[in-house]
Parts: structure tokens; sequence; C-alpha cells
């Protein structure tokens, strides 16, 4: 090598130098040498300073983010001393010389990176393998990235970054291996990239399937029938969903501003239907209230009216028909209409204890009657069962008189009298028809006819038997035979029916 060419080669720069101290745990990256005139002054440490382990690597973010250093020669300063093991690699991919050159063999082929003047050969080798060692510590911090799957964001920057570093070949270093694993890291973080879109997508369509939810009840609530709706129910459910809405909006995952717009909309209308809705029952419901209370205080004036009268039967009547259009009024509010009602009821209760106290003094006086009409109807069931028609109804008309005599019973005996008597009156009754039945002319006429009837037919029956056994006919002696047997079937019912009537 020239003269010339050892000044020229002086005086090139290094493509990347660090012009600031490291982040605390930067690994790999030593802080830019002093100035010319502070290296003479600063002291020269007396054994290497160790370096850090790669896993107190700065953040990708942070690494791609570093300025890049102006160029300028680097100038003779401490520096920490490299140790056999990275010194041997580096020697497998670039050399030094004495003057502080440094050259990266890449491809077979040899390239300047930079100089390091003052620095013995190992630590001017050192220092640009340093460099490429903070790479590669770079896409190791990248490779635990992306095998724990951590957010994809600014991956590829940061690859492209790196890519960029080895691209300028300011380096000493397995430079092809480093791109391959970023080639790797590449399609690695693209996949990842994919994955994380995909459930991005699958969470965007959850959200957005819990939204149309929300919206979908909002409005099922909103289309009831007013008149049908439970509004307490309904209301509490609806700010139900305003909160559930209120929280997505807030927590969830955007769902763009078109879909999120449209949604509200929906949303908002259903609730605004709900709440006229809401509004128009309960307007309509207290007019109906005011209506019903009107009507119902009308018919609390009239029960008030009737409740002391004495006329039992009309008023009791009246008290029903006041019943009937009760129930057939619309309720008022339920406060209202339960005071109403124990208002009405106040007012009957005053008139049935009037006609319950006026019965009760009734039923006194009559308990005497009741002796006597059970007396009458033990005479009138000795009758039974009838024997003798005419002794039966002359002893019956007798009991009947002496049992209007005695007058009225209690209200609470008066069925079972009643019934005691009945009873005999209907057998007096079944006996005298029974009668009338088996003496009736135009019956015993009609049974002596029919009699002559039959008695005509079994002769002719007989006659037609006699000549089919004589003709030795089969045939007719059976037809003769059975129509016989009907005839005198009849006959005998007949002429058991004239006995009666006799």
């Amino acid at each position: 090598m020239t003269d010339s060419q050892k000044s020229d080669e002086t005086a090139v720069v290094a493509n990347e130098e660090e012009t600031q101290a490291p982040a605390a745990g930067q690994t790999g990256v030593e802080s830019a040498a002093p100035a010319d005139d502070a290296a003479e002054s600063a002291p020269k440490p007396a054994s290497p300073a160790p370096r850090p382990a790669p896993s107190h690597a700065p953040s990708p973010a942070a690494f791609a983010a570093r300025p890049k250093a102006s160029p300028s020669v680097i100038p003779a300063a401490p520096a920490a001393q490299p140790t056999a093991v990275s010194l041997a690699e580096a020697a497998k991919w670039g050399r030094a010389e004495g003057d502080g050159h440094v050259f990266l063999t890449i491809d077979g082929e040899e390239q300047p990176v930079g100089q390091y003047p003052g620095v013995s050969t190992d630590e001017a080798l050192g220092y640009f393998a340093r460099k490429y060692d903070d790479v590669v510590a770079q896409i190791v911090l990248m490779e635990h990235r992306v095998e724990s799957k951590a957010p994809a964001t600014d991956m590829q920057k940061t690859v492209e970054h790196l890519r960029e570093q080895l691209a300028e070949r300011n380096m000493v270093g397995d430079i092809r291996t480093a791109e391959a694993r970023l080639d790797a890291l590449a399609g690695q973080i693209s996949e990842l990239e994919k994955s994380e879109k995909a459930a991005h997508d699958a969470a965007r369509s959850a959200e957005l399937a819990a939204r149309e939810a929300i919206v979908a009840e909002a409005e099922s609530i909103a289309s009831q029938d007013p008149s049908q709706v439970q509004w307490k129910t309904s209301s509490a459910r609806m700010n139900e969903l305003f909160e559930s809405w209120k929280t997505a909006q807030k927590n969830g995952i955007r769902l763009g501003r078109s879909n999120e717009d449209a949604l509200w909309k929906r949303f908002r209308s259903a609730r605004t239907v709900f709440d006229r809705h809401r509004r128009a029952y309960f307007s309509q419901l207290d007019s109906t209230n005011s209506a019903a209370k009107v009507a119902k205080e009308q018919l609390i004036v009239e029960a008030e009216a009737l409740s002391s009268s004495t006329d039992w039967g009309f008023a009791a009547g009246e008290y029903r028909r006041l019943m009937d259009q009760w129930k057939a009024t619309p309720r008022a509010s339920r406060k209202d209409d339960d005071a109403l009602w124990l208002r009405f009821r106040a007012a009957q209760d005053v008139f049935f204890s009037n006609r319950q106290a006026a019965n009760d003094e009734i039923d006194q006086q009559y308990t005497a009657n009741l002796s006597v009409k059970e007396e009458l109807i033990v005479e009138a069931q000795a009758l039974l069962p009838i024997t003798d028609l005419n002794a039966a109804k002359k002893a019956l008309q007798s009991i009947r008189d002496r049992w209007e005599e005695a007058g009225k019973v209690p209200r609470a005996d008066m069925g079972r009298i009643e019934a005691g008597l009945r009873k005999v009156e209907d057998a007096v009754r079944d006996a005298e028809e029974d009668k009338w039945r088996r003496s009736n002319p135009e019956t015993k006429a009609r049974t002596n006819s029919a009699l002559s009837q039959l008695e005509a037919a079994i002769a002719g029956l007989k006659e037609d038997l006699e000549k089919a056994e004589k003709a030795g006919d089969q045939r007719r002696i059976k037809n003769a035979r059975e129509a016989l047997e009907a005839r005198e079937a009849w006959l005998d019912q007949i002429q058991r029916s004239a006995s009666d009537l006799a």
C-alpha cells in the first residue's frame, strides 16, 4: 500500500460513529472516544471494561431512534480490550492494520470499514467487531420478541433499520448470517402481523355483534305495543342497555366511524321512540285514571245514598247494578282505585249489615213457625207410599191449609222445609197421573184395536205354518214360525198392558 493511499485511508471516517454515551444497559455499544485534547489528559483504564450481557440491550424502538454519528476520524482514546474469543471470531471476517485501518471480508472481497488510530490492531478490530455485536444483540432481542408473540408494531421498521446498518459495512462480523436472520425475522413478523390482524378482526367482529345485539334489543323493546309494555321493567332494561353502550364505547374495540355512527343512530332512535311511547302512554293513563276516578266517585255517591234504605229487595238489586257498572269502569291509579273501592264497599257493608240485622230479627220471630212446619212434614211423609189416592189427596190438602196458616220460617231453613213438603206433593201428583193414564178411554181403545189386529195376524200365521208343514217346505216353515213367535210376544205385552188399564 502506498503512502498516499495510507494517508487517504487515515482520513476515511467511520460510516457510523457513536457520538453519544449509550443508555444504561446497552449491549456492545461503547461511548464515543473523547476529543484529542481530552484524550491526552484522560487516564487510561488499568484493565478492560467488562461488556454488558445482551439481555440488557435497548429496545428496538430506542435503537432505531438513535441518531447517526457525523463522519469523523476515530480519535485515539482508551478502549475496552477485546476478549480472545471475540477477536478470534472477528479475525474470521476482518483485519486491522497498524495505523488503525480496519477491513471487512465479505463474499471473498475485502472492504474498508473505518479507522481507529492510536490504538493497537486488536483494539481497532475489536471496536468494529463490537459494532457488529450491537446489531446481533438487536437481532437476538427481536427473535425473542417474535418467539414470545409480542405486539408486532414497528418490528418491521426495526428490521429494516438493522438491514440499513449492515448495508453500510461499517462493522466487522458475519454480515451474511446476520442478514439471513433478518430475512427469517421479516417472514416471522409478517406471520405475526397476520395472526394479530386475524385476532383483531375476530375481536372487532365480536364487538360489532355485541353492539348489534344491544341495538337490536333496544329496537325490540321500542317496537312493543305500548298498551302491553311492562314500563318499569322495560325502562330499567333500556337504561342497562345504554350503560352497556357507553362502556363499549369507552373500553371496546373501535369499529370505525361509519359503523359506530350508524349503530348509534339506530340505538338513539330506538330510545327516542321508547321515550315517546312511554310519555304518550302515561299521559293517556293519567287521562283515563281521571275519567275512571270521576265515574267511580259517582257510583260511590249512589251507593252511599242507598246504604240507609230499608227497601231490601229494591236496594239489593240496585247494588248489583252498581257493582256491574263498577266492574265495567276502567281502573284508576292503584292508589286511587284502592281508596275508592274501600268507600264503595263501606256503603255496601252498611246496607247489607242493616238488612242482615233485620233478617235476624225476623228469623227470631219465625222460629216458632219452623217447629209447626217440621211437624206437618212428618205428617205428610206418613202418607207415602200412596195406597189410597183419594184419601192421600184429602189429607195433603189439610196439611197445606195448616202450612199456610203457620206462616214464614227463618230464611236459613226455608229451602229445607219447602223441599220436605214438595216430595210428598210430587208423589201424590205422580199417583194421580198414573191413574188417569190407566183409565183413559182412548188408550183402552188403542190397546183393544192392537189386540184384535195381532190375534187376526196370529191366526193367519198359524194357517201358513200348517200349510208349509204339509208341503214339507222347510224355508216357509222357518219363516212362518219366526213371524208367529214375534206376534205372540207382542200379544203377550199388549195383554199385560190392558190388564193394567182395567
